[in-house]
């Protein structure tokens, strides 16, 4: 897959387009991906994802909280490789381009410096100046310009359809099993493991403390969770505990934990990955260090039997 920065460098055979935001890759996008991977092998073409960065929300309303993503640029691209992608586009996007209307935006990008032939959109796409470009505007701008378009319906798993927004509501709540469920894949995070108070040491469940890379990704709710630690190139199973540790009276900064199973290296300093299995409680205070361990040891159990 060829990845562009730049409109310019493209030097794509018959592009079939499709465009957005595409984050999470989730399993609504693979539908569409997959007719896209058809039209463009029918037609003789290469498939090409159009989308921008920063994200629209992050330009547009840069005074409200800041978007939660569910991929870094990174994972986007590695999930998009795997999906089986010819080409990907990162436009970037300003406040300039948002006012721009669909029409132009199909004329002078889509059409001016990219060659599109075939546009394939969602079945609630809408782009361009004010959202006005629906799909009933670009089928008539379709057959003014010469290009041809198709409307793909919205992927349905026990009557929902699936949309990046239901998987990040999932993950707010903690349910990474319904977020697995729409993504086809575990939700993760990557980080960096940091030095911390070395409390977990002291009653026995030793842990890693993660600074995430990227800090517009995601962040499931507060609890502990069964999880896969992936730790250069190998995994391992754990235990993950995020949010304040309101048992440890000096604590007052958000936490991301991971107590790795049959592990005893120093890794201060390594990347890991954590992947999310699934939500063994929510975040609790303890009166004790020692109601804290035997908590402990039973999430530990609990842990052990979801991931075998």
């Amino acid at each position: 897959m060829k990845v562009f920065t730049d409109i310019h460098d493209c030097n794509i055979n018959n592009p079939v387009v499709t465009l957005g935001s595409f984050d999470g890759v989730h399993k609504g996008h693979l539908k569409v991906l997959s007719r896209l991977k058809e039209i463009a092998q029918k037609t003789g073409g290469e498939s090409v994802i159009l989308t921008f960065s920063p994200h629209p929300r992050q330009v547009l309303y840069p005074d409200e909280q800041m978007v939660q993503l569910l991929n870094t640029k990174e994972e986007k691209i590695a999930l998009l490789e795997k999906a089986g992608v010819d080409n990907i586009i990162f436009y970037p996007f300003t406040k300039e381009f948002s006012k721009m209307s669909y029409s132009e935006f199909v004329k002078d990008v889509l059409i001016g410096e990219l060659g599109m032939k075939y546009l394939v959109v969602g079945y609630d796409h809408r782009f361009g100046s004010n959202r006005e470009g629906d799909f009933s505007q670009l089928s008539e701008l379709s057959k003014e310009l010469g290009f041809a378009i198709e409307k793909e319906e919205a992927f349905n798993l026990h009557d929902v359809n699936i949309s990046s927004t239901k998987i990040r509501n999932a993950l707010s709540i903690g349910d990474v099993k319904v977020a697995r469920e729409y993504l086809g894949y575990n939700y993760c995070l990557e980080g960096t493991v940091v030095d911390g108070q070395k409390l977990g040491r002291k009653i026995g469940f030793p842990t890693a403390n993660i600074d995430i890379l990227d800090k517009d990704k995601l962040i499931p709710a507060s609890g502990v969770y069964a999880v896969l630690v992936e730790i250069d190139g190998k995994e391992y199973q754990g235990m993950l505990n995020m949010g304040m540790r309101p048992t440890v009276s000096n604590a007052s900064n958000f936490n991301i934990e991971v107590n790795i199973f049959s592990f005893h290296k120093e890794i201060y300093g390594e990347k890991v990955k954590v992947s999310f299995v699934d939500r063994i409680r929510g975040e609790r205070k303890f009166d004790n260090l020692e109601e804290l361990k035997a908590q402990l040891a039973e999430d530990k159990e609990k842990s052990i039997k979801i991931l075998e």
